[in-house]
């Protein structure tokens, strides 16, 4: 944390030396954009500063701690070093409080990609990787709607995830997830490669996306999966189109149609929100649209190599060779490494 706040600091001082050249004093456009840089280092600049205060106060009473002030000395160095704890809190928050979304709940989708049958398998290992994950941190998740295959993988499922730190957790995961092993399909034990695809959708609310009933086509259908003869005498399952941006989404997993509709409705939300995010997004500095937290669903992140017992992230090269227990839900080295990359790089582009 601190280390990233330094990053700021730096940046903080590089613009006030470029403020203060003549040459860059010329020219009220390079004014214009050097003041605006500034006043977003700014703040965390000032807590470096404190924090850079606080530890030379420590290093001067340790200097002249003696023998008849000793005891006077290591209550102040101790109350210092709670301050220097208290500014450390204050530096995760901010950098926490960069991110607007750090507090909602999440959709997820996983789709199969690459790789036939297998592809579906490996979306329904996520599947289960992400929901133990969950359990493991106390959140709730609620599977939304599923498209399951004949050997038990999903062609596609939706789900959400609430409770504290939601999107915190999950919002490294959208991207293209590649599996490397043997498939149980494939009878003469030769490695393949499959991939399956994550989104992680920020969950909207009515203020965030309002849409007009005007701007929806709204069919139903009878529903193609499981459920029996019900499924085939009545038209439950729902397709919602969104008319400005062609977003189309099916829900068929309810038997009531009113369920599917409202779920249907906050996945729309969600992708609808998806989409406004990364208009803004294409607005920031090409660092800024490259940052983990949002990346495409086409850019390939992670590789789990079954054979080498390895899972390996390819945003900040992190290895980890415990994949069975990756598998099982343990991500937490995986996104404790994500949290500090992600650091490091809003602090280089600051």
């Amino acid at each position: 944390m601190i280390e990233t706040l330094k990053k700021f600091y730096d940046k903080y001082q590089e613009l006030n030396k470029m403020l203060s050249d003549p040459e860059v004093m010329k020219s009220p456009e390079a004014v214009i954009k050097y003041s605006k840089a500034l006043s977003e280092v700014e703040e965390p600049a000032k807590i470096y500063e404190s924090y850079l205060k606080i530890k030379n106060e420590i290093e001067e009473l340790q200097s002249l701690d003696s023998k008849d002030i000793h005891d006077e000395i290591v209550k102040e160095i101790s109350q210092k070093k709670s301050e220097l704890e208290q500014i450390e809190n204050m530096s995760g928050e901010f950098i926490e409080s960069l991110d607007s979304d750090v507090g909602r709940n999440v959709i997820v989708e996983i789709r199969g990609g690459v790789g036939g049958q297998e592809s579906a398998i490996f979306a329904g290992d996520l599947l289960r990787m992400y929901l133990k994950y969950a359990e493991k941190h106390k959140l709730t998740a609620e599977i939304l709607d599923s498209h399951e295959t004949e050997l038990g993988g999903f062609k596609e499922v939706i789900f959400s995830v609430s409770g504290k730190n939601a999107y915190k957790l999950l919002k490294y995961e959208s991207g293209v997830h590649r599996v490397q092993r043997v498939p149980v399909t494939e009878a003469s034990g030769r490695i393949h490669t499959s991939t399956a695809t994550v989104a992680v959708l920020p969950e909207a609310t009515e203020v965030d996306v309002q849409i007009s009933p005007d701007d929806l086509r709204i069919d139903t259908f009878r529903s193609s999966g499981a459920g029996g003869q019900h499924v085939n005498r009545t038209e439950s399952a729902v397709r919602i189109t969104h008319i400005p941006t062609g977003t189309v989404v099916v829900c068929e997993s309810e038997r009531s149609q009113i369920q599917n509709r409202v779920i249907a409705m906050k996945i729309l939300r969600a992708r609808l929100f998806e989409i406004k995010k990364r208009e803004e997004e294409s607005k920031m500095s090409d660092m800024r649209r490259t940052q983990i937290g949002m990346g495409e669903r086409s850019e390939k992140i992670r590789t789990y190599n079954f054979p080498q017992n390895r899972v390996t992230d390819h945003r900040n090269g992190f290895s980890d060779h415990r994949l069975e227990e990756v598998m099982n839900g343990d991500l937490d080295e995986i996104v404790k490494s994500l949290t500090e990359w992600e650091m490091q790089m809003m602090a280089r582009e600051g």
